[in-house]
Parts: C-alpha cells; sequence; structure tokens
C-alpha cells in the first residue's frame, strides 16, 4: 500500500476523497467518496467550524478504508488557492563601485525584494485592518535588468544600476493550522500539502506550457479561483466570491424553487440536458439548457464579467486562452461568456475534464466534467511537488516553514523576518575633496555581505536546509575608507614622450595637494585640495624629474683675471632641445630630444690658452752645429698670490692674476742654461763667435743665430 495515495479535496460545498495508485509519473484512480457539508462550516474555502468539517472528512476517510479494507492515517491536501497572496516587487542596488557581482551577492539582491514584498502585503492588509500574518511560499525572478537594460544574468556584470523584479506567493498561516487541526480531529496526519491553483495547473499546464500567458479558473460553490502562467511560472493567483452558487440562486429565484431543488435541477441538466421542474406553486414544466441560459442570463453574464475583471487586475490584458474547472465550470454558456467580456475567440475559452490528465487512468466510473480535475490534481502535486513543514534554528529562534520545494538558507532568513539590507556591513567612510575647484567625493568601500554558518560551518545562501538545522547569521564588517591615488582619479591627462640624452621618459602634469608639489602616486586624504597643471615647461620638468643638478650646472663659467670678469662659453654646461640652445621657460612637445653637455674640469693650462696668454719664451740658435731651443719664464698665473701649474683645477668665479717675471731678451750667456761644457778639458783661450763674429756674453741673441765657442 506504500504506493497509494490518500487525497482530501476539502471545497466550500462537499468534501471529496480519493484514493490513488501511483506507479511512476502514472496514476490510477481506484475509489472516491464524495460528502457535502450539512451546514456552512465552510465558507469561500476557509474553515470556519473545524468541529463540523472534522465529521465530514472522518466520514469520507471510514468510507473509503471500509470499501478497501485499508487504514488510511496520512492526507495529502490543498490549501485554498483564494488565501494566497502575490506581490511583484523591483528592487534596486547601485553597483558602480561594487566589485563584480558573484551569485551570492544575486541571492541576496533577490532576498531583498521578496522581503520588500513581504513589507508591501503587510502594509496593505494593515489597511485592511486585517492582522494576519502572512509567510512566503515561493518566489520567481521574473527579470534582470542592469542600467534599465534587460539581462540574462547580473553575475559579473558591471554598470550603475543593477535591479531585480521577483513575483513572491505569500500564504496566511491560519489556512494551514485550520486544516491541521480538521485533520487531527479525524485521527489523520498532513503527509503533504500543495495548493489548489498549483494542484490543477499540474494535471493541465505542465512547465512547459506555462511560458504562454493561460488563465485558469477553478469555479466552485463559493468562489472562483484564479492562477495566471506566463513567463515560464505562475505569475499571479486571485479570487471571485461568486461562483456555482450564484447560479443557484439565479435558478431558484427564476424558477421558485428553494436552493436544494435549484442545486438539484442544475446538476440533471448538467447531466441530461433538460429536467422536470415543479415550482412552489405546484406547476411543472420541462427546462432545457438553451431555456435556462436565456433565463438566468444576467446571472451568467455577471459572473463571467467578474471573473474576466479579476482576470484583467491580475494579468492587465487578455490571455491568450482560459481554462475552466470545478462544478461550476459546467454553468450554461459561461465559456462563451467569458470569452466575449475578454475579447478572446470562443475557442480560447473551455471547460477542461479529467479526460485531459496525461497519464492517468480511471478504475472506477466517475462524473465527468471537470469536478474532479483538482482533487486528482492534489494527489498527483502531492506526490511530484510536495509542501512538508520544517522547523529550524535561526539566530537561537525557531522558525517553521512551508517546504514546498527545497529550501535554502535564504528561505530560513526570510521565515525569520532577518532584515537583510540591515545586515550587510556599513559601506566606509566617503571622503571629500577639491579637484582643480570642483567638489568630488571619493566612497568607502562596500560592506561585506552578511556571515551565515549552517550546523557550525560556513555556507552560501543557496545551501539547502533540512529539519532541525541551526542557522546563525551575523553582519558583515563593515567597509573601510578610500585608499585612492591622484593618478586612479585622473581620467585623462596630458602625459606625452621626450628624450634625454638617448633615453626616453614620460612627461606628467604638475600635481600640488594643498598647494605643496606631490607626485601621481600620492594617496588622497579627506579635504585634500588637488590642483592639476598640464602645461609643462622645461625648468618644470628638470625638476620633476630629479634632474635639478643640470639646473645647479648651468650657470656660466667664468673667472676674475686682474680683476676683470670674463665669462668661457666654452667651459659652460650646455642644454640643448632639438639642436638648439634651450630656454629653461619654454614648454614641452612630443618627442622632443633634450641634449646635456656637463660642464668642463677647468684647469690653468685651459685658462692660459683660453687667454692667449704666453708664460714661457722661446729662441731657437744653432750651437756648435747643433741646434738647441732656448726658453725661459716670462710670467705666471696666480691665484691667491700662489702661482698654479698647468694641471691646478680652477673653479668657475677664482679670482686670478698675471704677473710678469722677466720681459728682457734672450743674451749669450742664456744658452749655457742648455748647454754643457766641460772646462776640465779647456785649453787654450776662449773666442765667442755669433754668425762669424766676435761676441761677448752678454749680446743679445735672436731667432736662428749660429754661436761658436772656440778654444
Amino acid at each position: 500500500m506504500e504506493n497509494i495515495i490518500f487525497t482530501l479535496d476539502i471545497g466550500t460545498r462537499s468534501v471529496i476523497g480519493l484514493l490513488l495508485e501511483a506507479n511512476g509519473k502514472k496514476y490510477k484512480l481506484i475509489d472516491y467518496v464524495m460528502h457535502e457539508h450539512a451546514e456552512r462550516s465552510m465558507l469561500d474555502g476557509q474553515i470556519h467550524d473545524i468541529v463540523l468539517v472534522s465529521e465530514v472528512i472522518r466520514r469520507v476517510k471510514t468510507e473509503l478504508e471500509e470499501r478497501n479494507s485499508i487504514q488510511l492515517t496520512k492526507v495529502s491536501v490543498a490549501a485554498a488557492g483564494r488565501a494566497l497572496k502575490t506581490k511583484r516587487t523591483t528592487i534596486t542596488k547601485t553597483i558602480d563601485q561594487h566589485p563584480l557581482m558573484n551569485k551570492e551577492d544575486i541571492l541576496f539582491l533577490e532576498l531583498s525584494a521578496v522581503q520588500q514584498a513581504q513589507h508591501d502585503l503587510a502594509i496593505e492588509e494593515n489597511n485592511k485592518n486585517n492582522q494576519i500574518p502572512y509567510y512566503c511560499v515561493g518566489y520567481s525572478v521574473l527579470q534582470y535588468r542592469l542600467d534599465q537594460a534587460n539581462i540574462g544574468s547580473l553575475i559579473d556584470q558591471q554598470g550603475e544600476l543593477a535591479e531585480v523584479e521577483i513575483i513572491a506567493t505569500f500564504l496566511p498561516k491560519i489556512v494551514v493550522e485550520s486544516l491541521l487541526s480538521a485533520l487531527q480531529r479525524a485521527d489523520l496526519e498532513m503527509a503533504a500539502l500543495t495548493l489548489e491553483p498549483i494542484a490543477a495547473i499540474n494535471v493541465l499546464v505542465p512547465e512547459s506550457m506555462r511560458r504562454l500567458n493561460v488563465a485558469l479558473v477553478d469555479i466552485g460553490a463559493g468562489t472562483s479561483d484564479i492562477a495566471i502562467t506566463d513567463e515560464g511560472t505562475i505569475t499571479a493567483y486571485g479570487m471571485v466570491s461568486k461562483a456555482g452558487d450564484e447560479i443557484t440562486e439565479a435558478i431558484s429565484d427564476h424558477y421558485l424553487l428553494d436552493f436544494n431543488e435549484a442545486e438539484r435541477i442544475k446538476r440533471e441538466l448538467t447531466d441530461h440536458g433538460e429536467a422536470n421542474v415543479t415550482d412552489i406553486l405546484g406547476f411543472e414544466q420541462t427546462v432545457t439548457i438553451d431555456s435556462l441560459s436565456k433565463n438566468i442570463k444576467p446571472a451568467i453574464e455577471k459572473l463571467a464579467q467578474e471573473i474576466a475583471n479579476k482576470i484583467f487586475s491580475l494579468n492587465n490584458r487578455s490571455p491568450m486562452a482560459v481554462m475552466l474547472v470545478g462544478g461550476g465550470s459546467l454553468t450554461p454558456k459561461i465559456t462563451e461568456a467569458i470569452a466575449t467580456t475578454l475579447n478572446l475567440p470562443s475557442n480560447r475559452v473551455a471547460t477542461r475534464g479529467v479526460d485531459a490528465i496525461q497519464n492517468f487512468e480511471s478504475l472506477i466510473e466517475i462524473p465527468p466534467g471537470p469536478m474532479f480535475i483538482t482533487p486528482i490534481g492534489i494527489g498527483v502535486a502531492a506526490q511530484q511537488n510536495p509542501v512538508h513543514y520544517i522547523s529550524v534554528t535561526v539566530n537561537d529562534r525557531a522558525v517553521r516553514l512551508f517546504d514546498m520545494k527545497q529550501l535554502t538558507v535564504g528561505d530560513c532568513l526570510l521565515a525569520a523576518g532577518i532584515h537583510i539590507d540591515k545586515m550587510y556591513g556599513r559601506p566606509g567612510m566617503a571622503y571629500m575633496i577639491t579637484f582643480n575647484d570642483q567638489q568630488i567625493t571619493l566612497p568607502g568601500t562596500y560592506g561585506q555581505p552578511p556571515k551565515v554558518n549552517l550546523n557550525g560551518q560556513p555556507i552560501k545562501v543557496d545551501h539547502p536546509i533540512k529539519h532541525g538545522d541551526i542557522l546563525h547569521v551575523t553582519k558583515g564588517e563593515d567597509g573601510e575608507e578610500p585608499v585612492v591615488t591622484i593618478k586612479e582619479v585622473i581620467d585623462d591627462f596630458d602625459q606625452f614622450p621626450i628624450i634625454f640624452n638617448g633615453e626616453t621618459f614620460q612627461v606628467e602634469p604638475s600635481v600640488y595637494v594643498n598647494q605643496t608639489k606631490a607626485s601621481l602616486d600620492y594617496i588622497l586624504q579627506d579635504h585634500d585640495d588637488v590642483t592639476i597643471k598640464n602645461s609643462k615647461t622645461l625648468l618644470d620638468w628638470l625638476k620633476t624629474a630629479g634632474k635639478e643638478f643640470v639646473l645647479a650646472d648651468l650657470e656660466k663659467y667664468s673667472v676674475f683675471l686682474n680683476e676683470q670678469s670674463v665669462e668661457f662659453e666654452q667651459f659652460s654646461a650646455q642644454l640643448r632641445i632639438n639642436n638648439k640652445r634651450a630656454d629653461l621657460n619654454q614648454s614641452l612637445k612630443p618627442n622632443d630630444h633634450i641634449t646635456y653637455t656637463p660642464s668642463k674640469k677647468v684647469t690653468a693650462k685651459d685658462i692660459l690658452t683660453a687667454f692667449k696668454l704666453k708664460t714661457k719664451a722661446k729662441l731657437n740658435v744653432v750651437y756648435n752645429g747643433e741646434r738647441v731651443t732656448l726658453d725661459k719664464t716670462v710670467a705666471v698665473l696666480e691665484q691667491n698670490n700662489q702661482p698654479l701649474s698647468d694641471n691646478d683645477p680652477v673653479q668657475s668665479g677664482a679670482k686670478l692674476t698675471v704677473r710678469e717675471v722677466d720681459d728682457q731678451s734672450f743674451i749669450f750667456q742664456d744658452l749655457f742654461r742648455f748647454v754643457s761644457i766641460d772646462l776640465s778639458k779647456v785649453k787654450g783661450n776662449l773666442t765667442i763667435q755669433r754668425n762669424g763674429e766676435s761676441a761677448t756674453f752678454l749680446d743679445p741673441l735672436n731667432e736662428n743665430d749660429e754661436i761658436e765657442i772656440i778654444f
């Protein structure tokens, strides 16, 4: 009996119990029992008298047990679709300073949207003076948007504005609690819970068809439940408080019948096409479906109008098609009336019966038509998509959830009422700076997302949970103050290459922070005043490039000679741009070639050469047939009264003097400083001749004189 499913459809007028045999995705109906409520213990699908409803449930259960020789302890039921609330909500987040978004960020964004929907629903209910607590039983993402453009996924996207639009479904706690109480009084345990619209849609509109915009309407006795599919999901639920009872009352009024007799006539017309009617005055007549539809046409049109209006309010337009189920869907001409009101072709509105259910077989005879769609759908949905009750602990608080799907940590956070946005770390304090006389805000880093631990282990919000799990959620770490350099703030500045002595350098703008020179790598602080100057002179660049030594070397080389200042261009440092003498105040241009030749180390010999000063005199003579060069010092270069040798350095600004030593011409006796005579070998008299003539030691000498000394 493990594959036997006991299903109850607890409706406003009656309770239907089914025994289904499940074999994979195929289902067989073994038996059914239907009993009506003796009193109005159900109103609009909500249990108002638990005791009376439990008695009817027990009768259905007992009859099925006796007829099939089984014991039933667990049952699958459905919560009325009219109790569901759906909210469509969009939430927006600024991400211009956010790093690439990951799956965790997007899940938190979705949960924030669900909480916003829950908040909006609570405000609506409070405005209606309703204090009913609602729980989220599921949500679907309808659309992601980035900078107002639809996008398939937000993962790793960057922009300014991220949006997520969701549709969330909420169920009042009282609906489930009253169901549980009624079942417990009938000695039954809730095996699984589903929702009536989901039950009907599961067997009539498979998931592959839910991209179509279709309305499913379950017209019962007291209410008409509506569910809308679109974009691959169930987008909305609704309820109209008019249904089959309004048609029954119209029959009662027109033919002067009591309510129960009018209900019997309606069913007989549905089954046989005509019925014999005896009114309160005893008159008899035969009523056909055509005559009935004409006589109660206003009631039919009013019901159709109410249903159409609700579909419009839920869908904002006419759907592609409308499916009708439930006993009230057999109301004569109701499909045509709804099609006319929605401006749809007549073949786009139809009543669906159990023959439309795939993989279903009935082993017994059941009433034809749509009445059993929802009961069978409850059994199928309970088997394929059951909703269980589980309990978890979130931050030391017990939370109960409807397990309508694979529940995740995110579902627990929603059920616990934890505000996701408040669990994010606060952004770091922003800095305000002045940039070229404009105020700029430098935002701090984003706060970190909440940290979630499941049973002591860190996990993600999409991690599945199970009964008895323990969750702890802690606030994410706060963001930090901005760490931004000037280079990161400047989007575009004049930067170009130049060549200095064969090496390429980049010329960057001049940067001042609080009127003090700064580099592009300077880390900005709060209230900094930043000024950028893009114009760049040679002088500016030499200073910022760390080449101040060039400036110190550019002073002209000069000395004081005999108290007169003299400059020497050839000894000074040379700075040229594109082979032309450079001006320190000229602006640099891309690819300028700058050449720098450092100043020369000057010696005393260089000074003498530059001044064309002769410190020695020379004279060439011929002595006894051999050429001899005579020289003597005639002037001395002095600094601070000290004579300088040729290799002594002379600094710029030095004070020099030239002192004459001997300005006399060469005489005969000067020769003896350059020739040697061995007097020990001298014999006889000494004869001196110059150019063949007798001379004395004091006679002057001239260039190329021929000298002879004869003993």
